[in-house]
């Protein structure tokens, strides 16, 4: 999507100084970068900021729709070969997918970053993945 790409542009060509928010919000956000899992070309996402003691949670919502986003299965393709952007210069991170109560601990701090989450479970009969970024 274009604003999606427009974002990312600006916040990589600003040094991660502008466009830093959801638009329209304060809510801060990061950039990924994955290798498309079929295509092998690079795909960067924004999505919100929930950091925890240098830790990252990559929440795969999609707005509570039916289907994990794309990006879901270059994680899973290749959780080694993920960078992140938090500021200034991107990171490498290794990424594993939560679950039982880390998953909880975590989707309580991705709830309370994000409130809108909640709902999206609320509206979908997935289980919302939620990953941990971990910097290498």
């Amino acid at each position: 999507m274009d604003y999606v790409r427009n974002q990312v542009a600006e916040y990589e060509s600003s040094g991660g100084t502008k466009a830093t928010t959801l638009p329209g919000t304060d809510m801060p956000i990061i950039v990924i970068t994955t290798r498309g899992n079929k295509s092998g070309k690079i795909r960067k996402t924004p999505l919100m900021r929930v950091e925890h003691d240098g830790e990252y949670a990559l929440v795969a919502s999609q707005g509570g729709a039916p289907t994990h986003p794309v990006w879901y299965y270059n994680l899973i393709a290749a959780p080694d070969a993920v960078s992140l952007q938090d500021g200034p210069e991107p990171f490498g991170v290794t990424v594993r997918e939560a679950s039982g109560d880390e998953k909880a601990t975590w989707w309580a701090r991705a709830v309370a970053a994000y409130p809108p989450y909640e709902e999206y479970q609320a509206k979908t009969d997935r289980q919302i993945p939620l990953f941990i970024a971990t910097p290498r």
